[in-house]
């Protein structure tokens, strides 16, 4: 497995998982990315795991350039794992909010948030919809789910859209 954070070039044309959620608004606050990383390794995921956010654990001094490589990362993942452990106010998800609908369509969105996170009842009822599956409460489950489908997904890729991949 290979991490690709934010502050490195966005690697492209491999199976791979972006992390979408939240990002703590305080270093006093663990990314719950670590965790995710830990355990898709654990897991033995054999991909490129997208984590938005600078190897260093600092920000990236330019918003433009974060939002760039998350574009260009989201525009390549084969799947988008949200996992909204929205809390206010230290992890809001405003960002995020924008980013599920808007990457909802591709139909590579896969979603999950523990019980009691506030303020996700639309993003449930979107996801409910245009998926027709419930999001999971488990970040394990999600975790496990995110690698099914993106081997699913990643075997039936021409291989001659695979050319250039390591």
């Amino acid at each position: 497995m290979k991490i690709n954070y934010s502050d490195e070039p966005v690697i492209i044309n491999q199976k791979s998982i972006f992390l979408a959620g939240p990002t703590p608004r305080s270093d006093k606050i663990n990314s719950w990315r670590d965790e995710a990383c830990k355990k898709l390794e654990e897991l033995g995921f054999d991909g490129v795991v997208y984590e938005p956010e600078f190897s260093t654990g600092l920000p990236k001094e330019s918003y433009i350039d974060q939002a760039e490589w998350e574009r260009k990362a989201l525009t390549g993942a084969t799947i988008i794992l949200f996992w909204i452990p929205r809390s206010l106010p230290d992890m809001p998800g405003f960002t995020t909010n924008v980013e599920f609908g808007y990457w909802l369509h591709t139909k590579k969105v896969i979603y999950g948030r523990p019980e009691g996170a506030v303020k996700t009842k639309y993003l449930d009822w979107l996801y409910e919809k245009d998926y027709q599956e419930k999001p999971l409460d488990n970040l394990d489950d999600l975790l496990k789910l995110a690698i099914t489908r993106a081997n699913q997904k990643y075997s039936n890729i021409e291989p001659n859209e695979r050319e250039g991949q390591k």
